[in-house]
């Protein structure tokens, strides 16, 4: 049923599945930042509020969802059969795993089998895995022993967190600031650790990170 506290519930739902707040989900699509607040859901005499078309196709296009997508969150039911309702079991991958050779196809999906599970409450898709924070080089927003659930095959947009691995074998988690043909620019997690700008050809590969243990 399509209703005032079902749709509020669906953008809640939508901003959670990428690792956002509502109002990290309001200022990516180009929103105030309190567009979405719980304040703004209802008018001073206590009348629904509805979200407008306008602010709904913009968080759809700035999570590179999709309206089948947000309407299955306002029914509850997931997008297709790879997304299921109640978290998923993913492979479990640690850095050093990660950086080491043999473990990871061309595209970044995880070679072969025999890897530890964990289960995520975050929806995730068949192509998802997790990764396991070791050390402190992504302090403070990622501690030692976090689990990060990265997507090889989701849309980078500048502002996404990502997992970059390098051709020399160095993995790192950093925010994407740029990226072109030829080139990426990436922002340090961590402000004691360097930016970083890689050429094309000396990244491996490159997944989003779409949900955080935090």
């Amino acid at each position: 049923m399509l209703s005032h506290e079902r749709v509020w519930a669906a953008i809640d739902a939508l901003a959670e599945r990428y690792s956002l707040s509502a109002s990290g989900l309001a200022k990516r699509a180009g929103l105030d930042s309190t567009a979405f607040n719980k304040s703004k859901r209802a008018s001073a005499d206590g009348r629904p509020r509805w979200p407008s078309t306008e602010s709904l196709a913009k968080i759809i296009e700035a999570t590179n969802s999709s309206l089948e997508e947000f309407l299955g969150l306002i029914e509850q039911r997931p997008k297709n059969d790879s997304l299921p309702s109640q978290g998923s079991t993913v492979p479990l991958i640690g850095f050093a795993q990660a950086g080491a050779g043999g473990f990871f196809d061309d595209a970044g999906f995880p070679a072969g089998h025999g890897w530890d599970m964990v289960d995520v409450p975050a929806r995730t898709s068949t192509s998802s895995y997790a990764l396991q924070v070791q050390g402190d080089s992504m302090l403070p927003l990622y501690r030692d022993g976090d689990v990060l659930i990265v997507e090889p095959g989701a849309v980078v947009r500048k502002g996404d967190r990502v997992v970059v691995k390098t051709r020399s074998g160095e993995v790192m988690a950093k925010v994407l600031a740029r990226k072109t043909a030829n080139a990426i620019e990436l922002v340090s997690l961590n402000p004691e650790h360097p930016n970083r700008n890689l050429a094309m050809d000396e990244v491996d590969w490159l997944a989003r990170i779409v949900w955080a243990s935090q």
